[in-house]
Formats: structure tokens, sequence, C-alpha cells
């Protein structure tokens, strides 16, 4: 081999010295590291994965990576292979079981993987999530187990996880058999020198405020998540309650922190606090609402949550949902309602696209305040770009307009496509849309059309619900409720009709809005219902069209391609994108934007755009970051950038005093330990102590991976074996198979699946299915390990069932001394005929004197006594 073979030279795409430096270390030795959102966590690990690539003849391992990740990989390797073009290096294009980078799926039986031997090396994506119960930590137990030379690197850009519990970086660092943390916040030196030394990206920051209504709305939903926060730390005193704010309930993972933390009680916990928990998560979800949405959608929305949450007619149910009641309920959906319309909706005939409003209703259309920004903001753009249309460097003139989800994105291309039409008279029935060219945007066109879908929405949902309950009123006893009519059969073919379906979380009844009684409380409108609301959300009315024209059917030759499609101009066009994670560094890669508008705030977004600038000097970037003041989403971001902070200086803490972890070698243990490990200790009855060459092996079928208890059984030494098994799940001894099965689908028909059998196994067992935080977990694996210690002590011995059953109905008699009593005793006559003194040593005192009442027991004497 060449010299130029045996070292190749390597090109990385890493310009930033805080990438290089965490390269250097990455390439040294292996360790745990956790980095700052939008700090470019992927292309690290993708120069690191080219490295090994480049040398040939490796074989590396990609743990918990998603399908966006396993994209980027290959796309980065692709392009790294193409312009290095190292000789050993694959590129990714070829995915078998030897010398590639393979991207190992979940969905796999870590059992059956590769040697483990012959495996290079382990990357670990998204760190946070290892825990003692988790595949990942499985895959990487059964790694290390059989190999000691490889390495193994795990990779997080998410430190508050690691912040949660008791010394939870300790922790995790023991499930990934790694000694040394690598931290990497945005304020650390060599971080802040690379992003802040060269030349910066221009930000201008945009503070929109709010209009007065959208401020009551959000100060009425903040209330109704005070008063249910309350709510919960009334009824659960005995939880650690400090953490329950108003602050930290905005964020995602509230209501999923609250249902951790009343996990191993929740069978206990009343039905009003499981309400509560999910409306939480309703609760925020409005928040997000009322800053994304348009008015119209705002209220149509908020339509559909009342109709979830609203009992059925006639309902006895008591279990609604508490904010609705509250006063702030009504001022939410009374605002929610005058920022659309003043006046009362009656049930009209179909509007069509180009019909006028009713004139009952008197259209108030409030606008979104950023809408205006925006287009003032592409104004602006578009008389800077006048002077000079080529964008300086090497940067593009694309506006890039960047947002929180696809909802968002679609708002504001509908936005910009429609802002410059304006409505020429409310009452014209002939043409409400008249092109001009005037100087101020609107959207009064756009919420005036879904203003009509609105209403047509509001028409066809009510007479649904009349039709409904005037025919469940009207058919006599014993028909099926409302489905009697001709044509119900196929219209609901192939799925339950809406009032058989499955219940979700959530989906309680509610009905269309609130109103004020005789007392001035909140009542709810009983003329919905929850089975109505299936189908209210079914109902999609499609957009209005233009109207249709001819298309002319031609073959699409090869020639007429350049008459139907060309490339975009770069330097004019403007694409609105929403935030994808890591994804949006290959965005800014490709589309190389000149101006980048951000609807919405993302801290780790900023960081990207920070290291695109820094990475190309060459390029000119203007940021325009526009939030509403004194809003949610203002606190949401400070608060989760003040988080991340805090997170990382208790992690730089916990490093300071964290003690060195130490990884256990089984394979230098002494010979004498590994012995006494597989000792029977029990005694069953005076037998004699039994060991094994080998630990206890369980037989596992494939499909159970998906579960921890195989994590579990290979964590107490035991020799788990992959395999596909038509009956049960786990099998233990020859005899003993165990059928795991969650209380929800506990069928003891199973139990007959035995019998046909042509060999039947001799002893099922049912196994019930509990989260991986109760206990009962753990105890599903110590009951395995003592069911092939018991089994292997009698297993070669034949009993009669019935006799046996006879004898665990005595009072006092469990499964132990059962078997105890069925090595050391002939049959149950031996049993009854004895006396205490014969029992004691067998059963003990106790126990005994409780079989010696049994058998003594005179019945008649009784009969005659009473």
């Amino acid at each position: 081999m060449s010299g130029e073979q045996a070292n190749p030279v390597v090109k990385l795409s890493l310009p930033l010295q805080y990438q290089q430096d965490l390269f250097s270390e990455l390439r040294a030795e292996d360790e745990l590291v956790i980095l700052a959102r939008g700090l470019g966590l992927l292309r690290i690990v993708t120069n690191l994965l080219h490295s090994y690539d480049a040398a040939g003849n490796n074989l590396i391992i990609v743990v918990g990576a998603g399908s966006r990740e396993n994209e980027w990989i290959g796309e980065a390797l692709a392009e790294q292979y193409a312009v290095s073009r190292t000789p050993l290096a694959r590129g990714l294009k070829v995915i078998n079981t030897d010398k590639a980078t393979v991207p190992l799926s979940l969905l796999i039986e870590p059992i059956e993987l590769l040697d483990p031997e012959t495996i290079t090396g382990l990357i670990v994506l998204h760190a946070e999530k290892i825990v003692a119960t988790s595949l990942e930590a499985f895959i990487i137990r059964i790694y290390r187990q059989f190999n000691k030379v490889g390495f193994l690197k795990a990779f997080s850009d998410s430190p508050e996880p690691f912040t949660i519990g008791f010394s939870p970086l300790a922790n995790i660092m023991r499930n990934l058999f790694l000694r040394k943390p690598s931290l990497w916040p945005r304020f650390q030196v060599t971080v802040a020198e690379s992003l802040e030394g060269r030349k910066k990206a221009e930000v201008i920051e945009l503070e929109i405020p709010m209009t007065d209504k959208m401020r009551d709305i959000q100060n009425a939903v903040l209330e109704c998540v005070e008063a249910n926060i309350r709510e919960l730390k009334k009824a659960n005193s005995g939880l650690d309650i400090e953490d329950w704010t108003v602050d930290s309930a905005l964020h995602q993972d509230f209501d999923v922190a609250i249902r951790r933390q009343l996990e191993h009680m929740w069978h206990r916990v009343t039905s009003r606090t499981k309400q509560i928990v999910s409306d939480l998560a309703v609760l925020r979800s409005i928040l997000h609402s009322l800053l994304t949405y348009d008015s119209v959608s705002f209220i149509k929305y908020l339509d559909t949550i009342i109709a979830m949450h609203s009992p059925p007619p006639g309902s006895t149910r008591q279990n609604y949902s508490p904010w609705l009641f509250l006063d702030a309920a009504h001022v939410l959906f009374q605002t929610a309602k005058s920022r659309v319309y003043r006046g009362k909706i009656s049930n009209q005939e179909f509007i069509s696209d180009t019909a006028s409003l009713p004139t009952a209703l008197e259209p108030v259309l409030e606008e979104q305040p950023k809408w205006s920004v925006l287009a003032d903001v592409l104004d602006e753009i578009e008389r800077s770009t006048y002077p000079n249309p080529v964008a300086p460097g090497g940067s593009n003139g694309t506006i890039l307009i960047m947002c929180s989800d696809g909802k968002t994105c679609y708002q504001i291309r509908e936005y910009l496509e429609t802002m410059r039409i304006k409505v020429e008279t409310p009452n014209d029935e002939t043409n409400d849309e008249v092109e001009v060219d005037g100087n101020k945007p609107s959207g009064e066109f756009m919420l005036r059309r879904k203003l009509r879908s609105y209403l047509n929405w509001k028409r066809i949902s009510s007479k649904i619900n009349s039709n409904m309950y005037d025919t469940k009123s009207k058919q006599e006893p014993g028909t099926a409720s409302g489905y009697n009519s001709v044509g119900s059969a196929t219209r609901y073919q192939g799925r339950a009709p809406p009032n058989k379906r499955r219940r979700v979380r959530g989906g309680g009844g509610s009905g269309l809005a609130p109103v004020r009684s005789a007392s001035n409380s909140v009542q709810p409108d009983t003329m919905a219902s929850a089975q109505v609301s299936t189908l209210l959300e079914e109902i999609k009315l499609a957009e209005p069209q233009d109207e249709a024209i001819g298309v002319e059917i031609v073959d699409d030759d090869q020639k007429d391609t350049e008459d139907f499609y060309q490339l975009y101009d770069m330097n004019d066009l403007l694409m609105v994108y929403s935030y994808q994670g890591d994804v949006d560094d290959h965005v800014l890669e490709e589309v190389k934007p000149r101006y980048i508008i951000m609807y919405e705030p993302d801290a780790a977004f900023i960081r990207r755009v920070e290291v695109y600038r820094s990475s190309h000097t060459d390029r000119e970037v203007r940021v325009y970051f526009l939030y509403y003041g004194g809003s949610v989403e203002e606190q949401r971001y400070l608060s989760a950038v003040r988080r991340e902070k805090d997170a990382f200086t208790k992690l730089i803490k916990e490093k300071g005093s964290m003690a060195l972890t130490i990884t256990h070698d089984r394979s230098a243990e002494d010979p004498q330990e590994q012995f006494l490990r597989t000792v029977n200790t029990r005694i069953a009855g005076g037998g004699r102590l039994a060991a094994t060459a080998a630990p206890p092996t369980v037989v596992v079928d494939v499909r159970e991976f998906r579960s921890a208890l195989p994590c579990f059984l290979h964590g107490r030494s035991m020799i788990v074996v992959p395999c596909q098994l038509t009956v049960g799940d786990y099998i233990l001894t020859p005899d003993i198979c165990v059928e795991r099965k969650s209380i929800r689908d506990l069928n003891i028909r199973e139990l007959k699946k035995n019998n046909p059998e042509p060999d039947p196994i001799r002893a099922v067992q049912i196994g019930l299915d509990f989260d991986i935080t109760s206990p009962a977990m753990a105890a599903a694996a110590t009951g395995a390990s003592n069911s092939i210690m018991t089994a292997a002590g009698i297993e070669h011995r034949t009993f009669n069932q019935l006799p046996q059953d006879m004898l665990r109905a005595i009072p006092g008699v469990t499964p132990k001394i059962a078997e105890r009593l069925v090595l050391e005793t002939e049959n149950l006559q031996q049993i009854a005929n004895m006396e205490m003194e014969e029992l004691e040593p067998l059963v003990g005192k106790e126990v005994g004197r409780q079989i010696l009442r049994f058998f003594r027991r005179n019945l008649f004497d009784e009969e005659i006594v009473d």
C-alpha cells in the first residue's frame, strides 16, 4: 500500500476554530459532547464519519438518528466524497454489512446485529434520551460487552434533560460507558470568539405591539392556566410543585413533566386532575394559535375545542373542563368573536365564493399586526435592491422567510398573494375584488374569503347537529340511533360510525359556545355533542378556486421541456420555510439568502445564521427579527435562552465535582465469582445446591425487543436469545413460557391456545405490561429469573396437576410452600394426616397451624351450633 493510501488526506468542511478543536478531541478519545443548539452538531458528526470513511475498511454504526438526520448524513458523506475523492471512501453509496457506515433503525432487533467485534465504532445521537431501559442503551451494552477496543462517541444538543433528577449527567454517562463529558455552550470562549471575531450579520430587531383584543385574549388564557395550576397544587400537595408556575407552563414539555410526576400514582389520580393536565396542553395551543392564526381561523379553532369538551344532550356527566366555567373563558370567546364580526349568525343558504357577506353581519376582520410589518420589510428590501439588483459577494438576492410551522407558511404565502387585492364595496353582489395598485397592503380580501368559509362551516355543522338529534328523538326504541336512513351502511363503509369511534384523550364533550345565565355564570351550550365534533372535524370546505380554464392535453415530449420548465432566478426569489432543526443548515447553504426574515423567534436558528455568516465571510446577510412585544412569544423565547444557559451552568458545576465513571468489565471477573452467580441457592425442601455452567437463558420473541423487558433481562446477566415464536413471548424453560399482555388487552382465552397443541406446554404464565417507570418492570425480570431457578429443580419430575391446585387452595400455602410440600410428601392424604411436629420443619409454625386447622375443622359441628 502506498503512503498516500496509508495516510489519506481528508478534506474537512469545518472552517470555524471551535469546530476544529472539537473534531480533534473526538479523534483523540471517546467522550460525550453536549453542544448548544444551532452550532452545527450534524456537520461535526458528518466530518467525523468522513474521516473514518476516508481511511477505508471501517464499519460504523449510527444509533438514534431520525429519518431526516439519516438523509443529512447520507447527502453530506456523498458530497464530501465527491470533493475529496479519497480512494478508500465509499460515500455511503453501498449500505450493507461490510465496510460501510450504517445508520441503525431502532426497529431492528439489536441482538441480530453484526458481530460486535467487527464494528469499528459506535456513534450515538440524541444522547439525552439514553436511559437504562432504552433500546439504545441495550445496543450500547451489547456492543461494549463484546467489543472493548472500538470507539464510542455520543452527541447531544439538548442540555436541559441532563439537569433533571439526581446526578443525571453521571447516570447517562454510565449508560453510555463513557468517562469524559465535553461541554460547548454559546458562551464558551472559543465558540464566542469564532462567532463574534469575524464580520457579524446585520440584525434589525422589530418589536411589534399586539392589538388590545389580542392582549385581552392572552391575559384571559393566562388566567385560565393559573387557575388550572392552582387546582393541580391543591389536589396534589405531596408532589414537587415548586416549578409549577405560569412561566414553566408555556413550554411544550410542561404537561409531560406533570404527567411524569403523577405516573406512579396515575391509577389513583382523580378524573378532574387528569382533565386539568390535558387542558393545560389545550390552553398552551390556544396561546400559540392566537399569535400565529388569523382571526377567522382562530375563532374556528375555538369552536372546535368547545365542541370537543361539551357533553351530548341529556348527558349527566360532570367531568367538564373546569376552565370553561371561568369568567376568563367568557372573555376569551367573546373577544375572539369581536375580532371577526358583529351581529348574529343565521342559518342561511350556502354562500358562494363570489357572494357578499350577509347584511346582518358587520365584518370586523382584525388583521395580525405582523402582516403589515412584513409587507413594509419587503418593500424596504425591494427599494434597497433596486439600485443594485445583483447581490454582492457569494450571496444570492433571495429573501428567506422563516416561521414556526407549515400552517404559518401557508398563511404567509396566501397573504403575500392577496395583499394587493382590495375589496371594492362590501355589498357588491357581482364581484367584490378589484385589482388596485394601492400603497397600503391589506389582508381584507383573504379574511373575507375565510369568513365566507367559516359561515358555511357553521351552517353545515348546525344542520348536521339538528338533523342528528331530531332523528334520534323520533326513532322507535330498538332501532339504531341516527343511522337507520337509506345509504347509511354505505356511507360509513370501511370505518366505524362517529358514535362508535374509540375515544381519545381530551375527547370529552363540549357545546358550541358558553353563554351567560341569569346568575352571571358561564353555562356551556348543549346544542352540540362529542359525537358531532368528530363530524365537524371531517368537514373540509374547499378554498375558493378560480374559474376552470380549458387545458389542452399534448404529448410532453422532451423537446417541449424547455418551454415549460426553467431554473429559478435566485436573485429574484422569495422563499418561505418552517424551522426544521439541523435541516435549516442545509437550507442556508443551498439558498445563500441575502435577506432573512425571522417571522417568529427561534434561538437555535439565530445561532445557525451566526455560524453561516462566520463560515462565509464573503456573503452579506441582513436579518429582520420580528416578535410581539410583551407577549408569551417573547417570554417563551427569553425563557428558552435562560433555561439553556442555566442548564450549561449546572452541568459545568456537576462536571467539576462528578465522580469518575468506572465501567465494569465482566471478562476480567474472578471465575469463582462467575460460578457463584449461577448457583441456585434454593434448598427446595432439603434438596441439594444446584449450579449451572452458564447463566440462565431466555428465548425472546423478536417483536418483544421494542419493549424494555429484554433489556432488564440482559442487565440481570441472562443470555437473551431472539427467535420468532408462535406461542408465548418469552420461553423461560422447556416447560414455562410467558405471554406478555397489556391490561386492556388481557384475555384469559389466550390460555386456551395451548390446548390444541400436540405437545402442550405445561405452564403458561400471563404477564401484565406495566410502564417502564413502574417497579413492576424490574420485578418482572426478577420473577423470570426466579422461575428459571425454580424450574431447574423440578423440571425432570412429573406431578399431577389437580392435587397441586387443591394444595394451593389451602390457607397459608404459597407457591414456594406448595412446591416444598410436593417434593417432600406423597399425596394430599399424607399432608392431611400430619401432626404439627411434622409440618413445622417443612412450612413453619404459623403456616403449619393454618394447615392443621383447615384439615381438622368439623363443619357438621358448626352447623349444629348455629
